[in-house]
């Protein structure tokens, strides 16, 4: 029996942490991913990029696209025993906006903690990502022991 998992969990986690790997297909048709940092805001996803990164220019071509989270997992003293992170995949929208279609909250989120200057204010744009269909899951809102049977660490929720 999968794991059950409501649509507002499944966000929670979401917001909660910033990494995520990026999706995306070539103008070849060839697919790529990127690491990404990211924010939630809305139950969309924005992530901060230069202008002239190869990714723009594919979801450009392409906006439909995939997002995996990855939430890491340990054991309260004892850090060190290697746990998988559990992870939560969706496809949805992108779309490349510039800075100034975007709200002044979001742009601090993603630049928080790095120098911002003039010039990477202006090479830089967002990509904001629209989920669509289904949240897939695995080992989120299951316990660690339960995540060792991989049957009952999946689950499946809409996203709206």
């Amino acid at each position: 029996m999968p794991a059950i998992i409501t649509t507002d969990q499944v966000w929670n986690s979401i917001e909660k942490n910033f990494f995520a790997v990026l999706g995306m297909v070539t103008a070849k048709g060839e697919a790529r991913t990127a690491g990404v940092v990211y924010v939630a805001r809305e139950r969309q996803i924005y992530i901060g990029t230069s202008k002239t990164a190869w990714k723009v220019r594919h979801i450009q071509q392409n906006p439909h696209v995939s997002v995996t989270v990855t939430i890491p997992k340990r054991i309260p003293f004892l850090p060190f025993l290697p746990i998988p992170p559990a992870a939560i995949t969706f496809q949805g929208l992108a779309l490349v906006q510039q800075q100034d279609s975007i709200e002044q909250e979001i742009l601090e989120a993603l630049f928080k903690g790095m120098e911002v200057d003039e010039q990477l204010i202006a090479d830089s744009c967002l990509i904001r990502i629209k989920p669509s269909g289904d949240f897939i899951t695995y080992g989120v809102g299951v316990s660690m022991k339960t995540m060792r049977n991989p049957e009952k660490s999946h689950g499946r929720a809409s996203v709206s």
